[in-house]
């Protein structure tokens, strides 16, 4: 067991290098600065932003409008003269948006006659200010159309609300998850846990291609600086030499996991920006129907993610034995990419749970898809298939370290390359 740990310290120092301490670091900083930069373009957006309006009607209505407007969080930049005079002006150094209000467009307006109001959207890039000027005036002549259209039916017919005049119909939504069951809207509940978990995938995807590349490489290295049979002499058993290398890997990769997840966090943490209000009405709604993860749901995410790790090490490590020199392990990390990118394309864009039994056998039979779908099937309940993913996983390990080992218990593993040219493993 002494044995074991030094040689287990041993590996972790070795992947644990001076390059990859400086990676980790620049990640840390290049997330901080994208939430800063974010950050700061939201604070932007939800400032009060300048929009230019030539009012050349001057009537009740269309001062009404310019007040909603300045009331809605805009300052206002008044224009005079002709449309073509303000639009080069506003071309030139005015705000992104000009509002053209049209001559006669109270009068139309009071008789409900068609009547058009012009916007100029200014676009100077692709920013989140850009677009939402644009949609306020939008929804303020939405909400403008409707008070006049309200007080034409008033005066029609009095005795009947307009609104359900309108829409006779109304519509209350509820959702059921299980036994549970809460009014809302289902598209706010999939917005919302889409919201929280889109990060999920990516950091799943970066941890298991970037644990088995380290193994690989390191393993290939080791080969390529005869270092290798130097540790094969060492009197330990060959399987220790295997499990050592394996959970050094993944103690590392569940550390680089861990800086992963609290960049992205920073880097999307808009709590000071008030953006988070627009979920908080969805948050009750979504512990009413247990769609909140609880202490053993994390646990259990915790050890799929973990044996996902093994397993991507596991075949990283046979991998690493086929490769002679640190250019074809490089290469040799491609089949695996493959493999990890289909799982985590289908949890991006499909329900594991609603595809046809063929399909959902072939992806679940990649071991690196459990952890993809675990956090969903724990929200929802679905504790068997998280189960079940566990332990295909742990069996999967279990067979490939018994494999790896019978080939660190002879010289094959000195000896075993793989040539291209004749697609075949020589021994």
């Amino acid at each position: 067991m002494k044995n074991f740990s030094h040689l287990l310290i041993k590996e972790i120092k070795e992947l644990l290098n001076k390059q990859l301490i400086i990676s980790l670091v620049f990640i840390l900083v290049i997330f901080n600065f994208i939430g800063n930069v974010t950050r700061s373009e939201m604070k932007k957006a939800m400032a009060r932003q300048k929009v230019a309006v030539l009012d050349l009607d001057r009537s009740d209505i269309s001062r009404n409008i310019i007040g909603a407007l300045n009331m809605a969080g805009f300052l206002i930049e008044e224009k005079a003269g002709d449309k073509e005079k303000a639009v080069q002006e506003v071309r030139n150094s005015g705000p992104d948006l000009l509002v053209v209000i049209p001559e006669g467009f109270g009068e139309s307006a009071r008789n409900l006659q068609p009547v058009t109001v012009e916007t100029y959207s200014f676009l100077k890039g692709l920013s989140i200010a850009s677009r939402t000027k644009s949609e306020v005036v939008r929804a303020l002549l939405n909400s403008t159309n409707e008070y006049l259209s309200n007080e034409f039916l008033k005066k029609k017919i009095p005795d009947t609300d307009p609104k359900l005049l309108k829409a006779p119909i109304k519509n209350r939504e509820f959702v059921v998850v299980r036994e549970r069951q809460a009014e809302g809207s289902v598209a706010a509940i999939v917005n919302a846990l889409t919201a929280q978990n889109f990060i999920l995938p990516v950091i799943l995807m970066m941890i298991i291609m970037y644990s088995a590349q380290m193994v690989i490489t390191a393993i290939a290295m080791e080969k390529q600086n005869k270092t290798l049979e130097t540790l094969l002499t060492v009197p330990i058993s060959r399987g220790a030499i295997v499990m050592a290398k394996m959970l050094g890997a993944a103690i590392v990769g569940l550390l680089s996991a861990v800086i992963y997840m609290f960049g992205f966090r920073n880097a999307f943490n808009f709590s000071d920006v008030d953006i988070t209000r627009a979920l908080g009405g969805i948050t009750p709604i979504l512990k009413q129907l247990g769609l909140t993860i609880s202490t053993q749901g994390y646990v259990l995410f915790g050890i799929s993610l973990f044996l996902t790790i093994l397993c991507a090490l596991s075949l990283a490590t046979i991998l690493g034995v086929l490769a002679e020199d640190y250019r074809t392990a490089q290469s040799l990390s491609v089949p695996l990419v493959f493999i990890v990118m289909i799982p985590y394309f289908i949890s991006l864009f499909a329900d594991i749970n609603t595809m046809s039994l063929p399909a959902k056998i072939l992806v679940l039979a990649i071991p690196f898809s459990h952890p993809f779908f675990a956090m969903q099937n724990i929200m929802f309940g679905n504790l068997n298939m998280v189960w079940l993913g566990i332990v295909y996983n742990f069996l999967f390990v279990v067979v490939m370290l018994w494999w790896t080992t019978r080939i660190f218990a002879t010289d094959r593993v000195l000896t075993m390359k793989l040539k291209w040219r004749k697609k075949k493993v020589v021994l």
